[in-house]
């Protein structure tokens, strides 16, 4: 273990813009100062000795003029000073002048003053001299029975550590903190010596529980907290004590403190898979959850129960709690619901679908009566989604649940409504009985929708699956009522010339003084009419769409109203009603084209729109059969492929899932036999404990790749020239917000390299979080020194620096070493994701951030294998379905979406073709347009894809 390694027990700040003092000007502050001087003196003869100087000759001065002073300020720094200073001689044998330090310590363990006591106490577990620690030792054991639980609790502390360090020195120090922990009755002092005993001598530790398992729930949290990691550890070492302490998990599930709780949920999970404890410690998780005020502690309690919905056994057992986890739903954070909406959803079954939907239902009236907010129309969003996967895999409930969701066609948030309108056309497309219902709902919402994008989807569902004549008049009663008075063109004109009517209402209000850019008053007569604001709220929604100019409204309209007397005409016999109708609905069309081509509209009608109304009208006045198939039967059966792909699609990856989750068993894989198993081999199952210590610091072992390449190796930089005399290599550890760098430094020379400093800075979103403490270099020494560095956001950063030291003897100034730029791949932050098209399409037409990267100098010749190689490559998710890239046709086009560890989104879209004129063994050619929120991310991205090109044949 290097010095860079070893357990740190304190952290002093060092000013580093200081000049260091001289030894001959400490010594004269130490011996004569008063205490601030003294105190101050001390403080840089800590620093200095931090730095690497030795100073031998203030050591018997501290021990004269400052060990045998009473200030507590001074007795805290002298025990950092006394942990620091070297206390052996050159050939390792102890100091003569620490027989001297080991009295006055001895005197601090019977002060009257339990602080001292108490801090000389954890002073001496960071001691590692057997022949200090020896003659304290029954002054160590005086303080086990001190009146203050300070000094107890700390006298715990120091007889473990050197129990584990120096059995020699206190062989019955089991014996002792057994009877200790009886007679205890201080929580903190109780928790320590438990503590103790699990790690020293565990059978003690267990016969201590077994005398008092039923006063268990009565115990402070903390030694609860000890007790479920003793349980854990001894019933995963020896299986057959799981019933001895089972019903004492199941007791602390009941515990006061949430910590000890979840401790104990999860720690039952491990201990038994019976249909009792799962369901007991899901209850557990659940409380938490609502509980718990933190947003955090409720995401991470949630990812708990996913984890027990992933083991097939556990399934079964949550499916009866849905309605428990939907009490979630009461949290306001976006992110809580979303995971409890999708953990209620994969665990819905034909047994509890009908309460999921009445609950979810409940919900959705509910955000109709919150006020607006942000979050409110997403999780309205969510609902609607939610509901939809319901009514597609349990067909029933779609009766329940479209009523209610059809109201929000009408609601200002287009995305909501979008959702809403997209599940009901799946469902009138599925479900044949509920067309009836669906069209009358249709009709009732029609006049009060307010989004033209809703109206579009609104006026095709109508034209579509109307099918009887009374709701094809229905649908044309409503478009003429949406148009209002016709022609449009004649109407407003005549409302414009007779704008100023005598029922007019003309207000006189008081004149108004406003400032101008000068500064000056003007003043402003407030005579206003209220006509033009009543003729705009007056105005029928759809007449209101043409007139802003939005005419592809007026194209959904006309194919609406060609599909309708299509099938009015197949449906009435009199010639002269689908005449009629014929002429009214081509009335119509002309009368838009006519606004169309006037001045009224805030934009003129573009040329698809006035060719797809022609080609409308043109229908309807021909009426041939082959134009009655195409508009009335193969529209209907492009929907039909498209939803059925889709179904075939979501259950292609259900099934990937289901079989991610199905442990299989190969016919000759071994049988494991818990009573059969080697105590070493124990230590194979994983230990809950360690890993979550390791999680915590980030040391959590990832599994290698069988590519010797791709292993630790890989990451390793060279900063410097084998020929520098510092030479530098720096192993790059990437967690998730930082990244650890660690030098390892080797002096090269024959001379002694003191304040050998590594001094680093940083480009891009990369912030140095410490700056690494000066080292002294043996001739030919080593030593590694770490750097944290925070990352804030995905681009691509970049660390440089040097080396500067300065050589023992030498009077010339600092010599200096420049080190090698590490580049901060991008790769390491970006995790595929998925998103739908809608999504995409929003965040697409958001994202203000654009880069094009065009294929110049690619060898690769297939478009799939282009694409596979530029995913794997930008670690992106192909959002365009399989289906849709399978075959050859010598162009691709795709999506491609990921997103980052700190929720910044990227998106690209991928258009590449094959050049047939050059022959089969042309490259790919094409380009890739990357749009995202950040600069950084898009250049970063394109960079990647850019250095990418070429693949590499290994």
């Amino acid at each position: 273990m290097t010095a860079a390694e070893n357990v740190c027990y304190t952290l002093i700040n060092v000013p580093m813009d200081s000049e260091p003092p001289s030894e001959i000007s400490l010594k004269n502050d130490l011996e004569k100062g008063d205490v601030k001087l003294k105190t101050e003196a001390l403080k840089k003869v800590i620093i200095m000795i931090l730095n690497g100087e030795k100073l031998p000759g203030l050591l018997m001065t501290i021990i004269r003029f400052v060990l045998p002073l009473q200030d507590h300020t001074i007795k805290k720094l002298l025990l950092v000073f006394w942990e620091i200073v070297p206390k052996t001689t050159p050939d390792g044998r102890l100091l003569q002048e620490m027989i001297l330090v080991c009295d006055a310590y001895r005197k601090d363990l019977q002060h009257p003053n339990e602080f001292i006591r108490g801090s000389t106490l954890r002073f001496l577990c960071k001691l590692k001299e057997a022949e200090l620690l020896e003659p304290l030792m029954p002054a160590i054991r005086a303080c086990l029975e001190h009146r203050h639980s300070y000094v107890r609790r700390n006298a715990v502390l120091a007889i473990y550590t050197i129990y584990r360090n120096f059995e020699h020195l206190i062989p019955d120090a089991p014996e002792l903190i057994h009877d200790f922990l009886v007679n205890e009755k201080d929580a903190s002092c109780k928790r320590n010596a438990f503590m103790m005993l699990i790690h020293a001598d565990q059978d003690r530790a267990l016969d201590y529980l077994s005398t008092c398992i039923d006063q268990v729930q009565t115990f402070g949290d903390i030694l609860q907290l000890v007790i479920v990691e003793l349980i854990y550890k001894v019933c995963h070492a020896n299986p057959s004590e799981r019933a001895r302490f089972i019903r004492c998990i199941y007791n602390l599930l009941q515990s006061s403190s949430p910590a000890v709780k979840y401790e104990a949920a999860g720690t039952l999970v491990t201990l038994s898979s019976a249909p009792t404890a799962i369901k007991a410690a899901a209850q557990c998780y659940i409380d938490l959850i609502i509980k718990e005020s933190d947003n955090n502690v409720k995401l991470i309690v949630l990812d708990r129960l996913i984890e027990l919905k992933e083991h097939p056994s556990h399934e079964r057992v949550l499916q009866d709690l849905v309605m428990d986890i939907l009490r979630v739903l009461s949290t306001p954070d976006l992110e809580v619901r979303k995971k409890t909406l999708q953990l209620a959803l994969d665990l819905v079954s034909s047994r509890n679908v009908e309460e999921l939907v009445i609950v979810l239902k409940k919900e959705v009236i509910k955000t109709n009566n919150v006020t607006e907010h942000e979050d409110t129309d997403k999780y309205r969003q969510l609902l609607v989604r939610t509901l939809h996967s319901c009514s597609v895999r349990f067909p029933d409930m779609a009766a329940n649940v479209i009523p209610v969701l059809m109201e929000f066609l009408s609601d200002n948030n287009e995305a909501a409504a979008a959702d809403v309108l997209e599940f009901v056309r799946e469902a009138i497309q599925r479900f044949d009985n509920l067309r009836p219902l669906i069209v009358e709902k249709m009709l009732e919402v029609f006049h009060a929708i307010k989004s033209v994008k809703i109206y579009r989807g609104a006026l095709w569902i109508l034209g579509e699956y109307c099918s009887t004549k009374e709701d094809i008049q229905s649908v044309m009663t409503e478009v003429r009522r949406s148009l209002g008075e016709i022609p449009i063109v004649e109407s407003e004109i005549k409302k414009e010339a007779g704008e100023l009517k005598p029922e007019e209402e003309v207000s006189v209000g008081p004149a108004q003084k406003l400032v101008t850019e000068m500064g000056t008053y003007a003043t402003q007569s407030a005579l206003s009419s209220s006509r033009p604001a009543k003729k705009e709220e007056d105005r029928p929604p759809l007449r209101g769409f043409l007139l802003d100019g939005d005419f592809f409204v007026a194209a959904s309209l006309a194919t609406t109203l060609t599909k309708i007397a299509l099938r009015y005409v197949s449906l009435v016999q009199e010639k002269k009603k689908q005449n009629s109708f014929n002429a009214e609905a081509m009335l119509l069309m002309a009368t838009i084209l006519h606004l169309g081509k006037s001045s009224l509209p805030k934009k003129p009608i573009t040329d698809d729109d006035v060719d797809r109304i022609s080609l409308c009208l043109k229908v309807l006045s021909e009426c041939s059969p082959l134009m009655n198939d195409i508009f009335n039967k193969e529209c209907r059966q492009s929907l039909s492929h498209m939803l059925s792909a889709k179904l075939e699609e979501e259950k292609l990856s259900q099934k990937k899932e289901s079989e991610k989750r199905n442990v299989t068993i190969q016919p000759d894989d071994p049988i494991s036999f818990m009573q059969l198993t080697a105590k070493n081999e124990m230590s194979s199952k994983e230990d809950q404990f360690q890993l979550s210590l390791l999680a915590a610091m980030g040391n959590t072992q990832r599994k290698e790749a069988a590519d010797p390449l791709a292993s630790k190796l890989n990451k390793v930089t060279q900063l410097t020239g084998f020929s520098d005399p510092v030479y530098a290599e720096a192993y790059v550890h990437v967690n998730q917000y930082d990244i650890v760098l660690d030098v390892l430094v080797v002096n090269q020379t024959s001379d002694t390299l003191q304040n050998c400093t590594l001094e680093l800075a940083t480009l891009g979103d990369l912030k140095l979080v410490e700056k690494p403490s000066p080292l002294t270099l043996a001739p030919h020494d080593f030593a590694n020194i770490k750097a944290n560095v925070k990352v804030a956001s995905t681009e691509n950063g970049i660390i440089f620096g040097n080396v500067v030291y300065d050589v023992s003897g030498a009077a010339s100034d600092r010599n200096c070493v420049v080190l090698s730029d590490i580049h901060i791949d991008i790769m390491d932050y970006i995790q595929p994701a998925s998103c739908t098209d809608a999504e995409f399409r929003q965040m697409w037409a958001e994202f203000e951030w654009e880069n094009k990267v065009s294929f110049l100098n690619t060898n690769i010749i297939d478009l799939n294998e282009y694409l596979q190689h530029i995913l794997k490559s930008t670690n992106m998710k192909c959002l365009t379905p399989e289906k849709a890239l399978s075959g050859y046709c010598g162009f691709m086009a795709a999506n491609l979406y990921a997103r980052s560890i700190f929720g910044e989104d990227a998106l690209a879209n991928v258009s590449i073709e094959k050049p047939i004129h050059l022959g089969p063994e042309a490259p790919v050619t094409g380009h890739i347009r990357i749009r995202a929120k950040s600069q950084g991310m898009a250049l970063s991205l394109g960079d990647k894809i850019n250095l990418s090109q070429k693949k590499t044949s290994l």
